[in-house]
């Protein structure tokens, strides 16, 4: 584990990145190996990759986050990454794997109310999503907006929201 996030650190190529985070992704569906990457810093080499420019890359680097925050503790350091997420979602292709990468992660992070308040201004957008997207993207979302309305203060703001 620690010699694959030495190589995402060490490398430009985009499929060697790829490959790596696939393989840490994997490496996550182990409990013990998420506080593994947590220790080694693994988690912000990750969250580093949400702002490249190469939507496979993002995506990968998404869905590895997405496994490491089964885990309270990642879910912490994890969070300071909402907004990037957030941003993302937003700004990939409807639809695509993109997307629903980053709209799996914000189901996980959003299970509790802890970060919430990271994703209200994304609200306008899951709504769009929610009327133009696929069901695969509806369910995504759908998701997203039932844990946000178990939150009264959350639900608020999903009411006064524009449709």
């Amino acid at each position: 584990l620690q010699k694959l996030i030495h190589l995402l650190q060490a490398t430009d190529d985009p499929l060697i990145q790829e490959q790596a985070l696939i393989t840490l992704s994997n490496s996550a569906a182990f409990s013990i190996n998420q506080d593994i990457i947590r220790n080694l810093d693994g988690l912000s080499v990750i969250g580093g990759i949400l702002s490249d420019c190469i939507p496979k890359v993002k995506e990968k680097a998404l869905n590895a986050l997405n496994n490491l925050s089964m885990n309270t503790k990642n879910q912490e350091e994890i969070q300071v990454y909402i907004t990037q997420v957030c941003k993302n979602v937003e700004s990939a292709p409807l639809n695509s794997d993109l997307q629903l990468a980053g709209l799996r992660l914000l189901t996980n992070m959003s299970v509790t109310s802890n970060y919430h308040h990271k994703m209200l201004n994304s609200i306008p957008c899951f709504l769009h999503l929610l009327s133009e997207g696929t069901e695969r993207t509806q369910v995504q979302v759908l998701k997203v907006l039932v844990n946000l309305s178990a939150n009264p203060a959350t639900a608020r703001h999903l009411l006064r929201a524009e449709v």
